[in-house]
């Protein structure tokens, strides 16, 4: 008893220690695709008073921390926002507040006895399956699932040995990922950043890349997979233009969470050290690419990267023995892996749809509650789950994933498209259920068992 109490106050100190840091769309009116996408969250999205940085703190909504947007309403205290230390993630902050106030860790050590350890390993020899549950292995890694799975993959594609990195370092700085990822958020997690974490290993191992790929773009994928959202807020870039939001001033309200994201991640690098023995012009060719590759994961620029695809494909140029063109291809697969919930199966897409909805209306309840315009999408008594996952697989997921199909058509894509037709099929036929009187199932609708599975996916 007593070696887990010294062992619980070390870690503690540790996570003490470690506090103490930081480092548009173009669209035409008839284009439903550009529409919807400008809707999920166009650059160009501005606030009625326009762009005004000495306005700043103008709004009621800046006095509201992040971190109690998704917290209970009775263990939500007054915070300032003086108080707030900007350079810290508000994660980070979050724990080392806790730690000096003497309240115990939000989420406390437990260990795992060896059933459970046992089934996330031999989970992790399955890791390439298009079918992996997250969710599961995220219980079974006791809500490790980012740590867990990433520190896996940088083992298997034999990354460690590689770049000469120190495997404590490397753990150090995934357990840093991890925990400024909010928890409270139920989408934007790091459930969310392991399951992109996942599919983006599945893209690695496609013929074309597999044999085209350097252990460098691996390196980058990897990380950028597992820091793509990184401190994500819960809500999206055009309410933090229109509250006038700090982040927004700073990145001139372009790409706003997507920088937050990349200089989030750039300042967890420096701080862990983990490529620190590398020279210096790799280590800031690392950083920029990283950046390169989160910035493509912004939903307002999806044509124009689209449209690069899309001509690409149709011209028959793409090389991958060229640098850049295996980069571009690297976006691109960041981009559907970050976007392909609808194409996993059922019962797991299904639970994706349900947490970004919720996070969707939760936005919109605190929109309501500060008298701002509610967003797209996130108005609980007008938007639906059904409306928005079908307005979403058809205009956003399907054209991309058509286009990663013509690029690599293999088992793996047919069985994605697969999954993404039935799981829509399945949206519309409940959509027809609240609409109907209580008439039989159309026939048609019979086909959308959620049950079928694509040709192929049983080896996947």
């Amino acid at each position: 008893m007593g070696i887990v109490l010294i062992w619980s106050l070390i870690v503690a100190l540790i996570r003490w220690i470690t506090s103490k840091r930081r480092g548009a769309i173009s669209y035409d009116s008839s284009d439903q695709t550009a529409l919807y996408i400008r809707m999920l969250g166009d650059v160009r999205v501005r606030s009625r008073l326009g762009f005004e940085p000495e306005r700043r703190g103008s709004h009621p909504y800046l006095y509201i921390d992040f971190r109690i947007l998704h917290s209970r309403p009775e263990s939500a205290g007054p915070l300032s926002a003086r108080k707030v230390r900007r350079l810290l993630s508000f994660q980070r902050y979050l724990h080392s507040s806790r730690f000096f106030r003497g309240a115990p860790p939000q989420n406390p050590l437990y260990i795992l006895d060896d059933d459970y350890t046992g089934q996330a390993k031999c989970m992790l020899e399955k890791v390439g399956s298009w079918n992996f549950d997250i969710f599961l292995f995220d219980r079974l890694t006791n809500g490790n699932s980012l740590v867990s799975l990433t520190f896996h993959l940088f083992n298997q594609y034999g990354l460690i040995d590689l770049f000469q990195l120190d495997m404590v370092k490397l753990r150090r700085f995934l357990v840093m990922v991890q925990e400024d990822y909010h928890s409270q958020n139920p989408y934007h997690n790091a459930v969310h950043a392991a399951d992109v974490t996942q599919a983006m290993h599945c893209y690695l191992k496609e013929p074309k890349l597999s044999k085209s790929l350097t252990s460098w773009d691996i390196l980058l994928g990897l990380l950028a997979a597992a820091t793509h959202d990184l401190d994500h807020p819960g809500v999206n870039q055009p309410f933090l233009i229109k509250t006038n939001h700090y982040l927004a001033a700073l990145y001139k309200n372009t790409s706003v969470l997507e920088n937050h994201h990349w200089r989030s991640a750039v300042g967890l690098l420096r701080e862990s050290g983990l490529f620190a023995h590398l020279p210096v012009e790799d280590r800031l060719k690392m950083e920029s690419q990283l950046g390169s590759l989160i910035l493509a994961t912004d939903i307002s620029r999806q044509n124009d990267y689209l449209a690069q695809f899309r001509t690409h494909l149709d011209k028959g140029d793409l090389c991958l023995g060229n640098a850049g063109h295996r980069h571009f291809i690297l976006q691109m697969a960041l981009k559907c892996a970050d976007i392909c919930n609808p194409c996993r199966p059922w019962r797991l897409s299904k639970q994706w749809s349900e947490k970004v909805t919720e996070e969707f209306f939760h936005q919109g309840d605190i929109e309501k509650k500060y008298k701002l315009d509610v967003s797209p999408l996130c108005d609980s008594q007008t938007d639906t789950v059904e409306n928005i996952q079908i307005g979403f697989m058809t205009y956003v997921a399907e054209p991309l994933f058509v286009e990663w199909g013509r690029f690599s058509d293999t088992r793996l894509s047919q069985t994605m498209l697969g999954y993404l037709g039935l799981n829509k099929a399945s949206w519309r036929g409940k959509l027809q259920e609240q609409t109907s009187s209580g008439d039989d199932t159309d026939p048609a609708l019979e086909e959308t068992d959620s049950e079928v599975l694509p040709q192929g996916s049983k080896e996947l």
